[in-house]
C-alpha cells in the first residue's frame, strides 16, 4: 500500500513564492507592501507574506 504525503497548508509566502503563487512581480508586491495594502512581516531578516494576506490582495479585500 502506497502512503499519500499531505503537506500542510502554507501560512506564509517568501516573496518569490508569493510572485510565483499570485502571478505578480517582485516589484508589484514590494508596491503593495509600501502602500499598505499587503502586510508582510520580517523574520530573520526574510520578508514573509501571511497567506491570508495574500489571498486578501488577490481576492481584491485589500
Amino acid at each position: 500500500m502506497q502512503s499519500v504525503k499531505h503537506d500542510p497548508p502554507k501560512i506564509g509566502y517568501s516573496i518569490r513564492e508569493a510572485c510565483h503563487a499570485s502571478s505578480l512581480g517582485r516589484t508589484t508586491l514590494y508596491n503593495h507592501i509600501s502602500a499598505g495594502r499587503l502586510r508582510a512581516v520580517r523574520v530573520g531578516g526574510r520578508t514573509i507574506i501571511p497567506a491570508e494576506a495574500l489571498h486578501a490582495l488577490i481576492a481584491g479585500e485589500a
